[in-house]
């Protein structure tokens, strides 16, 4: 299909959004991963304070994702003010001490990185759609990897400054990125939906007949966030020299972002569904696979299976989110997301509840627990009839 008149040129459209999601996702949101070990070292925090600024975080991300629609209608500005946010609290953390504060600044990037994805989707979807290229969006979303890439990169590279300055670093390298965003993303260059019957228009609510859609994601972040949070100790406890365990995260960002590319080239030949189908199945795999050994390989085997699906599961689910409500897709882009957040939310309460009751460790009843839902999705999602843009 040929690219329409109104569109806005398609490269500034990939430009923009992956530049926008690497810094709230890859820096904002995920540059604590890598550093969290370093402040840990440095005695600024310990593992219980740790666990708290990440939940934190995904409560943020929750709020975030549900207060996300009311402010989509004017997503660049959005987007922009969203990102200069996201660069202040990273190098906030470098010039504000104290746990209290952390805490509020974890909060802060929680909100701020939910605020970006759902208005980066809202607007370069749609805009790739009618460009005739939603393929492209694996050019998109390839920008939390990179951002990943990045983050770790530059935590792995510089770890001997600290982690005070790594994070001050941080924040200065997303400034010359929301700059390149403003740059691109044009004002005014939203696309325009084609002129509906004012009955037809959903009118900011979620189309009818998306629970099950919103439920899926919801299972990819209760599925997502237990491998992300536990594979990392699994690998230190067996990689002791930290020049190379802290190359794992560079690696799992890159392979993050390269699926995504791959993800739009077999847009071509599957549909949506069975892509978001196969990656639930994939990353299932990768769940499981340290329940059945504790080698290295395995546990690179898990990573790379995580690695690769979580952002394609991500572009794939927020299209078909697009595609089911493409007159007004912010409110079920906020649902999904919150979703999201919820799942990534109650996975690690979930395997505290199951070691209180149990009297032991829970991880292993809870990863099998979110290999089951997100196997039953994938066969779910794989059943769904095709539908427009499905």
């Amino acid at each position: 299909m040929p690219a329409s008149t109104t569109s806005p040129a398609l490269w500034p459209v990939c430009l923009a959004g992956a530049l926008a999601l690497a810094v709230a996702m890859g820096i904002g949101r995920f540059a604590f991963t890598p550093l969290l070990p370093l402040m840990q070292r440095e005695g600024a925090i310990g593992s219980a304070q740790g666990a708290a600024l990440a939940a934190v975080n995904y409560a943020g991300y929750l709020l975030g994702a549900l207060t996300a629609a009311r402010l989509a209608g004017r997503p660049r500005r959005l987007v922009l003010g969203s990102l200069a946010g996201t660069a202040l609290v990273t190098a906030g953390a470098a010039l504000l001490q104290g746990f209290a504060a952390w805490l509020l600044l974890r909060g802060a990037a929680g909100v701020l990185s939910a605020w970006v994805m759902v208005g980066v989707s809202a607007w370069a979807i749609a805009a790739l759609a009618r460009g005739g290229r939603p393929e492209w969006n694996g050019w998109v979303y390839a920008g939390v990897g990179l951002g990943i890439v990045a983050a770790g990169g530059l935590s792995w590279w510089r770890a001997a400054d600290g982690a005070a300055a790594l994070w001050l670093e941080l924040g200065l390298l997303a400034l010359p990125a929301v700059a390149a965003v403003a740059w691109a993303w044009k004002p005014g260059s939203e696309p325009r939906p084609a002129a509906v019957p004012a009955q037809a228009r959903p009118a900011g609510r979620v189309p009818p007949g998306t629970a099950g859609l919103v439920f899926a994601y919801g299972s990819f972040g209760f599925g997502y966030i237990l491998p992300a949070t536990y594979l990392p100790a699994m690998a230190r406890e067996l990689v002791d020299d930290p020049g190379r365990f802290g190359l794992a995260w560079p690696a799992f960002g890159l392979a993050a972002a390269l699926s995504t590319l791959v993800a739009g080239r077999l847009l071509k030949r599957f549909r949506l569904l069975d892509l978001w189908a196969g990656c639930h199945a994939l990353m299932a795999l990768g769940v499981l696979l340290p329940l059945l050994s504790r080698s290295g390989l395995s546990i690179a085997l898990a990573a790379l299976a995580v690695g690769g699906t979580f952002m394609v599961a991500t572009m794939a689910g927020l299209q078909l989110a697009r595609a089911r409500a493409p007159h007004d897709p912010a409110p079920l882009l906020s649902r999904m997301v919150a979703a999201f957040a919820t799942g990534q939310i109650a996975g690690p309460l979930a395997a505290l509840g199951v070691s209180h009751l149990a009297g032991g460790n829970g991880i292993g009843p809870t990863l099998v627990l979110a290999a089951l839902l997100l196997l039953g999705t994938a066969i779910w999602l794989h059943r769904q009839p095709a539908q427009r843009g499905a």
